[in-house]
């Protein structure tokens, strides 16, 4: 009798441990990545990649946007530009891709993969420069979810322009934008929104040598041609522009100069090449320092605030 009840013990603990083991051993779930897989292959057997995802609805595709900025800088008065590396990250809702027997959002990263679905053509309408990220491998992915919303998401490092006003130079405050923009379809096929109420997002640790971000703004515009109406986004980066460089570089060695000069008041009447060697040196050391603040900047046809003060 003890050995038929330690016999059936054996075998219940038995049964108790293959049961929690056996969906932990790869393919012994009713759902793998595998099948996953095969899902994919078989919606993307018939899918046109050319073709709008709201193409046969007679309405605009929606595509929101999203910045997160890892590094701002290199902000550049001589050339009117700044370096930006971001994420640029895309959603919109593609019907031909919903499947609800997916387990999980699946992620593509292999650039053919990448290559074989629909994505939205757009732009940086006032990037000078553009690189997109390699290291260590191609830095784009799209990810699929069951309910047929398509997250696009790649990193980029660009150069864009920025018209700046140096009126009050080194006091100034400058405006400077991303401009995102559709490049070949029109507002009725596609149309691009900001995602959420805050759509820029700045990296937590990210600090500019000579400027302060104060705001960021965003907006929805449109560009008109006489081919059609594009849609396009906008994001204003506040800049301000911090003093201490300039008051430790430029305003306090050139005051010192300044009152090194006054020397020349207290010399002897008699002593004149002393006091004139004392004036050209203090006229030479300003004019070649103002050369050298110039030569970071660009020449523009107005009067500059560094201009009168070293003037």
């Amino acid at each position: 009798m003890s050995v038929s009840v330690r016999v059936n013990g054996v075998a219940l603990v038995t049964a108790i441990f293959c049961s929690s083991v056996v969906p932990l051993v790869p393919g012994g779930s009713s759902h793998s990545k595998a099948d996953d897989l095969d899902i994919l292959d078989e919606l993307l057997k018939n899918y046109d990649r050319r073709a709008l995802p709201s193409s046969h609805l007679g309405i605009a595709t929606r595509v929101t946007c999203e910045i997160y900025i890892r590094s701002f800088g290199s902000i550049n008065p001589s050339n009117m530009d700044y370096e930006v590396d971001l994420y640029l990250r895309q959603a919109w809702i593609d019907e031909r891709l919903r499947k609800s027997t997916l387990s999980r959002p699946l992620d593509l990263n292999d650039p053919k993969l990448v290559q074989m679905i629909w994505k939205p053509e757009v732009f940086f309408a006032n990037a000078k420069h553009a690189e997109f990220q390699y290291v260590t491998v191609p830095n784009v992915l799209v990810r699929i979810n069951p309910s047929g919303e398509i997250l696009y998401m790649l990193r980029l490092k660009l150069r864009f322009s920025c018209m700046m006003d140096l009126y009050r130079y080194p006091m100034d405050s400058q405006v400077c934008s991303i401009e995102i923009a559709s490049f070949s379809k029109t507002t009725e096929e596609l149309l691009l929104e900001w995602s959420g109420s805050q759509p820029v997002v700045l990296f937590d640790n990210l600090k500019l040598p000579q400027f302060e971000i104060e705001k960021v703004n965003t907006s929805l515009c449109k560009e008109k041609f006489h081919i059609g109406e594009y849609s396009c986004l906008k994001a204003d980066f506040h800049l301000q522009r911090s003093l201490g460089y300039h008051m430790v570089q430029t305003y306090l060695p050139t005051t010192l100069i300044v009152v090194i000069s006054w020397v020349s008041f207290w010399l002897d009447v008699d002593a004149i090449p002393a006091r004139v060697t004392l004036g050209v040196t203090t006229l030479l050391t300003i004019s070649s320092k103002g050369a050298g603040i110039q030569g970071n900047l660009p020449p523009v046809s107005y009067i500059k605030a560094m201009d009168v003060w070293i003037g």
